[in-house]
């Protein structure tokens, strides 16, 4: 007989839990994935749009001194005359502003209205609006539309359906996996945020000099796509799969009854004993039709006929948990701080997201597709960060600590890298990846493992409802700063792009400011607890 190859032995060596523990991750992983694809494209779009109108404008006058057969050409490549102007940075950055905003509005009601609705449904029917309205976005190119009042339209929509990921997926990660090692497993897992980002800037790009509308719809599909794998597979909590399997078991393994009339005329339900060797054993009121076995006969009365039964009733032990209040979710410590740091590291962030290619394009003079696939070494920066994070507060037991002092050593690289017209491939390679480090490791941190710690605090009394209200109030309060980042890097950036650094840093700094508070507390215990399963009880 020939041996079992290793691989198989690897896979039955996991339980059935261990193999859902894993579904969720992977699928959740893959879902949030494709939110962040379809909000990458506007970031790489923006350059090309603008190159257009300006290199346009050029050849026009060019076709005024010598031949007019540019004009057919003049009216095909810029027909998006909004962005065409001196202000168009304005523009773009209140593209940026109306998305942002609407999402940070909207983060807020999404937290409460996901508490109260099955996650599963509500995630889906986010996901295929998400994909409706990125495709609107990309339809603009097909349909020749130059209206800056549809495109804000469709962004603000984009970012009201897009608040249903975060809080969604959040939840449904943290009832599968308890606080042991949740900054190891959520850095992992937060990588999302970074490989969908990774993965748009590619597909964005691949796009984006022949047919920038292919660069939404396509995005618009994958999520679309996702959100339908979202309603066929993604399981809530552990609890769904014991009850399906109770269920069965109650399906599969009937045990015989039969009815007879009771007291008042009412009918009674009897049970049809089985012993060991599964045969049945009925009794009548006159004997005993077969011989019962000594269990049996010490469970059943001999002088009786059938036994009846009884209704039981279930009582609860107490009251069933309800939804926290935002107020509520307010009050449990440590979530204003982090909330508020959030809203300046996010606000950090998410310029970077928004105009990272367009000042590489702009400082290393690189075309849309090359500054487009340049921009996302921050994001692989991103990931290591994330995980980074992640192990360390972990290890220490100290996530306020670990943010702050990423916050720290993430300002001198921000003023670094607002030199990056001085370096050269290298270095620039280099600064990128440290910057999507340093950057990008404190909002991991906060929007995932802080969350999820937070959600199940001891002050909640093992009410896990509260989670998706504290994810959304930090991520909301984060999504607040940014709207408002991408819309000061398009009102400063006029001015030079040192300017915009300088309020990088500033942002860097404050929310290290706001952290202070909870790192005394940190630093002032005793000894350090290193977060596992074994202090903190799993929800």
């Amino acid at each position: 007989m020939a041996t079992v190859p290793p691989g198989i032995r690897l896979l039955v060596s996991f339980n059935r839990d261990q193999w859902y523990r894993a579904l969720t991750f992977i699928l959740t992983f893959l879902l949030y994935t494709s939110f962040h694809l379809s909000r990458k494209p506007i970031s790489i779009v923006k350059s090309e749009l603008h190159r257009n109108c300006s290199s346009v404008s050029e050849l026009a006058t060019i076709a005024s001194i010598g031949s007019h057969h540019l004009s057919l050409h003049n009216d095909m490549d810029c027909s998006w005359k909004p962005f065409d102007k001196t202000n168009y940075k304005q523009l773009l950055g209140a593209m940026d502003y109306s998305f942002l905003c609407a999402y940070a509005v909207g983060m807020y009601l999404s937290g409460i209205i996901g508490e109260r609705l099955p996650i599963r449904l509500y995630l889906t029917v986010g996901m295929l609006a998400s994909g409706l309205f990125t495709c609107l976005f990309g339809l603009g190119y097909v349909y020749n539309i130059h209206s800056l009042a549809f495109y804000i339209s469709v962004q603000v929509a984009n970012g009201l359906v897009q608040t249903t990921g975060w809080p969604s997926v959040v939840t449904c990660i943290s009832n599968w996996f308890g606080k042991g090692r949740r900054g190891l497993i959520m850095g992992l897992w937060n990588s999302h945020t970074s490989v969908g980002n990774i993965l748009g800037s590619l597909i964005a790009g691949y796009w984006v000099s022949s047919n920038w509308g292919l660069s939404f719809i396509v995005p618009g599909l994958i999520i679309a796509v996702m959100g339908v794998v979202c309603f066929l597979f993604l399981i809530e909590h552990p609890n769904d799969l014991k009850s399906m399997y109770s269920h069965q078991s109650k399906t599969g393994k009937n045990v015989p009854t039969k009815s007879r009339n009771g007291l008042n005329g009412h009918t009674e339900v009897y049970l049809q004993y089985k012993d060991k060797q599964a045969k049945a054993y009925y009794y009548n009121e006159d004997s005993v039709q077969n011989s019962k076995s000594y269990d049996t006969q010490l469970l059943l009365p001999s002088d009786t006929v059938c036994v009846p039964v009884q209704p039981v009733v279930v009582v609860r032990r107490e009251s069933e948990p309800s939804a926290i209040s935002f107020m509520g979710a307010l009050r449990i410590p440590g979530v204003i701080e982090f909330s508020l740091c959030l809203l300046f590291a996010k606000l950090v962030s998410y310029t970077f997201l928004f105009w990272l290619p367009l000042y590489i394009t702009k400082a290393a003079h690189l075309d849309a597709k090359k500054a487009g696939d340049l921009s996302t070494l921050f994001d692989v920066g991103g990931i290591v960060g994330g995980i980074l994070a992640g192990v360390i507060s972990d290890k220490l037991g100290k996530r306020a600590t670990t943010c702050a002092v990423m916050l720290l050593l993430a300002a001198p690289t921000l003023y670094g890298f607002s030199m990056i017209s001085e370096f050269g491939f290298g270095p620039t390679v280099g600064m990128l990846l440290v910057c999507g480090c340093l950057v990008n490791g404190p909002y991991s941190l906060i929007t995932t493992a802080v969350s999820a710690d937070l959600g199940t605090h001891k002050s909640l009394k093992g009410n896990a409802r509260a989670l998706s209200t504290v994810t959304a109030i930090i991520d909301g309060t984060g999504s607040v700063g940014a709207a408002l980042g991408p819309l000061l890097a398009g009102l400063l950036s006029p001015g030079g792009w040192d300017q915009v650094f300088y309020m990088l840093m500033t942002a860097d700094f404050i929310a290290l400011l706001l952290l202070l508070r909870l790192v005394t507390k940190e630093l002032t215990s005793t000894k350090t607890h290193p977060i596992s399963s074994i202090e903190l009880k799993e929800h």
